[in-house]
């Protein structure tokens, strides 16, 4: 999940695997993939920031099993 604030202000968690597009038009639209789609404050390039940070942390979780299942590190 990534943190992300509407234009209101309030400020939500969005699943980031669910993330089907970003577009700047002028404000940034988020479209999920189930056609549910959200206005934020945050520019598309911080949102692909967190995105990626998140992606990252869950990837860091799985490289010990990995590592202890297959005894590859990658």
């Amino acid at each position: 999940m990534i943190p992300v604030t509407r234009l209101d202000g309030t400020e939500l968690l969005v699943n980031a695997e669910l993330v089907e597009r970003i577009e700047q038009t002028p404000d940034t639209l988020i479209t999920l993939i189930n056609g549910e789609s959200l206005i934020v404050r945050e520019a598309p390039d911080e949102l692909m920031r967190r995105i990626v940070a998140y992606k990252q942390q869950i990837h860091a979780a799985y490289r010990p099993r990995l590592v202890e299942r297959h005894g590859v590190a990658r």
